[in-house]
C-alpha cells in the first residue's frame, strides 16, 4: 500500500488485479498547481485521470500517483479556514471527538495535514495540547495563529521523533487527507506507533456514496487517490491492527464520512453504525458494475450538455465568470474544455491565496470578488456549487445581479 509514483495496475488496498475502468477523464493538470503571471507561457505537466474500481475489495480509485511534493507544494494555495461553513464544521470535530475524554489539559491531539489549524483551534479551546503536521507554507499561518505546527509530511519516522518529544497522542485526526496519501502503510504504522492504547484515530474523507448520489464527479482529481466506502475501509484497518469502530455521515465538502478507528484490543469492536452503512451500500449497489456504468454515462452526457449551453451563451456575446475556485473546479473546467476564452475570470473572496493566480490548464485569472460587483457579468457559473446555498445567500445580501448557473448535480439557471 506504499505506492510508487506513476501508473498503477493493482488495487491500492488489496493488491488485486486487474481493475475495472469506470471512466477516463483525460490528461488533467494537478488542480492546485495555479500559475503566476510569469508562468503562463510555460508548459504545464498533465497526468492521466482515470477512475477504476476493484472488484475484490470494492475500492474506487484512480490509477496514477503524482508525486506528493508536486501536488502539495510549499506554495499550496488552499486554506480550509476561509470557507465559513467548512471552518465551523472543522472546529466542531473537537466537541464530537472529545466526549468521554478526561484530563484534557494533559491530552495531546495531533492533526495530520492540518492546513491552517482550523481543526486544532477547536481542541485548543477545550484545553488540549495540540500539534499540527502540515508540509506546505500554510503551516506558517497556523504557527502565527498560535497552533504549534511542524512543516513536514507525516511518516513513521516522524512519528518516532514526535513520540520522543511529546509522548503519545490521545487523538489523531486527518480531515480530507486520508484519501490523498500514497504511502498509506507508512502513515497507518506511524499513527499506530504514536497513538495511546485507548486513543482514537479520526479521519474524514469525501464519501463515495455522496459522489454517486449527488453526482459529484468533479471531486475526482489527482490529490484524491481513493474514494472510500465501508467494505474497503474495514479491510484496510484490519491489515494495520485497527478496529473500524464507528462512522458518521457529515456535510463537509459536499458529503463526507467521519471514521473512528481504534487499536485492536478486546475493548473495541466493529460498531453498529459501520455495519448499517455497509448494508446501505450493498442495497444501493455500490459494489455492482451497473451503478458505475450508469455513473460513467451520466458524466459523458453532462459534459456534452453543459459545454454546449456555456458555449452557446458565449456565442451570444454574454460575459461569463466563475464563482469560487475550489480544486474540484479544475476537473470540471478541463474536462469540459472551458478556458480563458470562454470564462473571463473566477471571483474569489478577498482572503483567498488564489487571487492574482491563474487556473492550471485553462489559464483563467482568479480575481477578488469585488470585480463582480463593480462590473457585473451576465452570468456567474457556481464552481463552488457544493456550497451554493450559503454562497448565493451571501451574494443576495450584497445585491449580486447576474444570473447564476449551478452546474451540478444538475444544470440549473437561477435569477
Amino acid at each position: 500500500m506504499d505506492l510508487k509514483i506513476g501508473k498503477l495496475s493493482k488495487c491500492q488496498i488489496c493488491n488485486h488485479s486487474p481493475l475495472n475502468k469506470i471512466i477516463n477523464l483525460g490528461n488533467i493538470t494537478p488542480c492546485d498547481s495555479l500559475l503566476r503571471p510569469k508562468q503562463l507561457k510555460k508548459r504545464q505537466k498533465k497526468y492521466p485521470l482515470n477512475l477504476f474500481r476493484c472488484k475484490k475489495c470494492g475500492l474506487v480509485q484512480i490509477d496514477y500517483v503524482v508525486n506528493p511534493k508536486e501536488l502539495f507544494h510549499v506554495n499550496y494555495p488552499y486554506r480550509s479556514g476561509i470557507t465559513k461553513d467548512l471552518k465551523k464544521n472543522l472546529e466542531k470535530i473537537s466537541s464530537h471527538v472529545s466526549r468521554g475524554l478526561n484530563n484534557k489539559s494533559s491530552k495531546l491531539v495531533i492533526d495530520i495535514g492540518s492546513n491552517d489549524g482550523s481543526i486544532l483551534k477547536g481542541f485548543k479551546k477545550l484545553g488540549f495540547e495540540v500539534l499540527g503536521i502540515e508540509p506546505t507554507n500554510i503551516a506558517k499561518i497556523a504557527n502565527k495563529d498560535g497552533i504549534n505546527t511542524l512543516q513536514e509530511f507525516f511518516s513513521y519516522n516522524l512519528s518516532k521523533k514526535i513520540k520522543k518529544k511529546y509522548g503519545h497522542a490521545s487523538v489523531i485526526t486527518a480531515s480530507n487527507v486520508f484519501a490523498h496519501v500514497n504511502k498509506l502503510s507508512d502513515l497507518l504504522n506511524g499513527i499506530h506507533n504514536i497513538l495511546e492504547d485507548d486513543g482514537v484515530f479520526v479521519s474524514e474523507s469525501h464519501y463515495l456514496g455522496s459522489i454517486i448520489e449527488r453526482f459529484q464527479f468533479d471531486s475526482i482529481y489527482h490529490e484524491h487517490l481513493k474514494y472510500y466506502s465501508i467494505k474497503p475501509l474495514i479491510k484496510l484497518f484490519e491489515k494495520h491492527n485497527f478496529i473500524f469502530e464507528k462512522v458518521e455521515r457529515i456535510p463537509n465538502y459536499g458529503g463526507s464520512i467521519r471514521v473512528y478507528a481504534r487499536k485492536k484490543s478486546n475493548k473495541f469492536s466493529i460498531g453498529k453504525t459501520v455495519k448499517n452503512l455497509l448494508k446501505y451500500e450493498i442495497n444501493k449497489g455500490y459494489y455492482n458494475d451497473k451503478t458505475f456504468n450508469l455513473f460513467s454515462r451520466k458524466i459523458k452526457n453532462f459534459r456534452k450538455n453543459f459545454t454546449k449551453k456555456i458555449i452557446n451563451l458565449k456565442k451570444q456575446n454574454n460575459s461569463l465568470i466563475g464563482i469560487g475556485c475550489p480544486g474540484r473546479a479544475m476537473t470540471l473546467l478541463e474536462y469540459c474544455k472551458l478556458d480563458n476564452k470562454v470564462i473571463d475570470y473566477i471571483a474569489e473572496q478577498k482572503t483567498s491565496l488564489k487571487i492574482g493566480l491563474y487556473t492550471p490548464g485553462t489559464k483563467i485569472p482568479v480575481k477578488d470578488e469585488k470585480n463582480a460587483f463593480k462590473s457585473p457579468p451576465d452570468y456567474g457559473i457556481m464552481l463552488s456549487w457544493h456550497y451554493a446555498k450559503s454562497i448565493i445567500k451571501n451574494l443576495k445580501k450584497k445585491n449580486f445581479k447576474p444570473k447564476i448557473i449551478v452546474p451540478l448535480p444538475k444544470i440549473r439557471f437561477l435569477k
